[in-house]
């Protein structure tokens, strides 16, 4: 458990330094003096582009020290196996977190919950569309990878290894447990967002459980990433809804207003506080399992997650990267 307190603190410090060297580089060679000087740049979309950026940076960097120094573990084994079936499981991913939230809207739609305000609109002062859009699915593409990579990749994996006991059911006992408890955390870690209630935490720690559904039954990361970065845009910057309590930033491809019964819409903190959000996440899970069940001919929890690296690979993986 040890080294999930160690990557973690090398992952925020790395973030720090990341961040820091892109903001300065930024104001040097950017128009972020105009908006030190008027004040606004503590809200700037284009600094908030950097913090995610960093922690899609820091993601890697601490993968690679942890794995060489830590986990003694090939960075692949962190469920970055890109291979060509690696990228179609992406494209599967971004097509179902696109599906499930398009069957959110429809829902809510058909029902007369939510209206179309408006459309293809920027929120970005001076900004045409067609560029404003740009920015969100920066911010939701870095987002998707270093979340999964840290929730997924590095901590459910060390996890498992940690409880990989017989007692708790073997390897794909720990697998099942750490899933569980990502999942659990990756909902708290929301907590602090606006407009969080005890729903909106339970559906996020259920969309870890939807999120961690690939990765458990195919050990790489590509179908969370998929879903996680579909998930969040078509949400926030195709239906003009809050994403986790935020408000949509950059742009919209339409603009809506809700108005229907905030137990069922999540009302001002979005969808994920609604209980439309547990019935997508079902179905999300169960074309997960039937699409790694399609492509591998079956499907169920790898015990390999839990179990430590064979030294040969480690040692094949260093040697490649000389």
């Amino acid at each position: 458990m040890w080294r999930l307190l160690v990557h973690f603190s090398a992952f925020v410090i790395l973030v720090a330094v990341v961040t820091s060297l892109l903001a300065t580089a930024w104001f040097i060679l950017g128009p972020a003096g105009a908006e030190v000087g008027s004040g606004e740049a503590a809200n700037s979309p284009s600094l908030f582009l950097i913090s995610v950026l960093a922690s899609a940076v820091a993601i890697f960097i601490s993968l690679i020290l942890a794995g060489r120094f830590l986990d003694k573990r090939p960075f692949r084994a962190y469920g970055f196996d890109m291979n060509r079936g690696w990228w179609l499981d992406l494209g599967f991913g971004l097509f179902l977190g696109a599906f499930l939230m398009c069957g959110v809207f429809l829902t809510q739609y058909a029902f007369g919950w939510v209206a179309v305000t408006n459309s293809f609109e920027s929120n970005l002062s001076g900004t045409p569309f067609a560029l404003a859009i740009l920015l969100p699915l920066a911010v939701f593409l870095c987002v998707g990878v270093y979340e999964e990579a840290l929730s997924r990749g590095y901590q459910l994996t060390n996890l498992a290894e940690g409880l990989n006991f017989p007692v708790l059911g073997g390897p794909k006992g720990a697998v099942v447990l750490a899933w569980v408890i990502t999942s659990g955390v990756f909902g708290i870690l929301h907590l602090g967002n606006p407009n969080a209630s005890f729903i909106s935490t339970t559906n996020i720690a259920l969309a870890g459980i939807l999120l961690g559904v690939g990765y458990v039954l195919t050990g790489q990361l590509a179908i969370p990433i998929g879903v996680h970065i579909t998930w969040n845009f078509f949400q926030g910057n195709v239906f003009g809804f809050p994403v986790s309590g935020l408000e949509g930033l950059g742009a919209t491809f339409l603009s809506t207003e809700t108005s229907g019964p905030e137990l069922w819409t999540g009302g001002v903190f979005g969808p994920e506080a609604g209980l439309l959000v547990p019935i997508a996440i079902v179905v999300g899970s169960l074309m997960t399992f039937l699409w790694v069940r399609f492509r591998h001919g079956e499907a169920g929890i790898l015990a390999s997650i839990a179990e430590a690296p064979e030294p040969e690979l480690v040692e094949n993986e260093k040697g490649s990267e000389v």
